[in-house]
């Protein structure tokens, strides 16, 4: 019997997995400085805590993409955390009371931009993602992994820190990916994809995309 759902997927439920601590990250968001597309899920409730060091004035944000699958514990490190190495001390005194520092300007600290993600990136459980990274789309980042350095779309990536050890898919296949972006169409048509989305005959997928371009 055919499972017939009548209802769209709805990316503005907080708890899509009914019982589970699984939700969607985006109607949970309440900094500014934090920007995460459609359908991505972090497995756990309280996504925001994993967003260290994020303080408003360094101007540095976190843009997550759409359909990204965020294991339990994943954390991202951001500007705020970095000290000044070339100085002669890296302590912070200007932050803590009662020190005689001068706070330094921002062209003085070690701030490397924004943290962005692609979409359909999937961080496995305890990775770390540094600041200023950038993770391509459907890249993958391996368990207790510690990324310090961009990943190309579509790489597989492990360690501490972070190593491409694989490309998931040949060049051909990653840029007809890149150029069909599924992630960005309509919930409805998403939905009639579903069997080329998870179909792992990978020249059938290749003739199809083909086609629909």
């Amino acid at each position: 019997m055919t499972h017939i759902v009548s209802k769209l997927p709805d990316p503005t439920v907080t708890h899509p997995v009914p019982g589970f601590p699984v939700v969607y990250v985006k109607p949970t968001i309440t900094r500014p400085n934090i920007e995460v597309g459609d359908f991505t899920y972090y497995s756990g409730e309280d996504f925001e805590s994993r967003v260290t060091h994020h303080y408003e004035f360094y101007g540095d944000r976190l843009i997550i993409g759409k359909f990204c699958q965020i294991a339990a514990d994943v954390t991202f490190i951001m500007n705020g955390a970095n000290h000044r190495m070339k100085a002669a001390s890296t302590f912070p005194f200007y932050i803590l009371e009662h020190w005689r520092q001068e706070t330094p300007p921002l062209s003085e600290m070690p701030v490397k931009g924004d943290t962005i993600i692609g979409n359909d990136v999937w961080l496995g459980q305890n990775a770390t993602i540094l600041p200023g990274v950038h993770i391509g789309d459907g890249a993958i980042i391996g368990l207790n992994s510690v990324v310090g350095s961009d990943i190309e779309p579509y790489a597989i990536a492990v360690g501490n820190p972070a190593k491409p050890v694989r490309k998931r898919f040949d060049d051909e296949l990653i840029a007809l990916l890149e150029s069909f972006r599924w992630w960005d169409k309509p919930i409805e048509e998403i939905q009639t994809l579903m069997p080329l989305l998870s179909n792992g005959d990978l020249e059938r997928v290749r003739r199809e995309i083909k086609a629909k371009l």
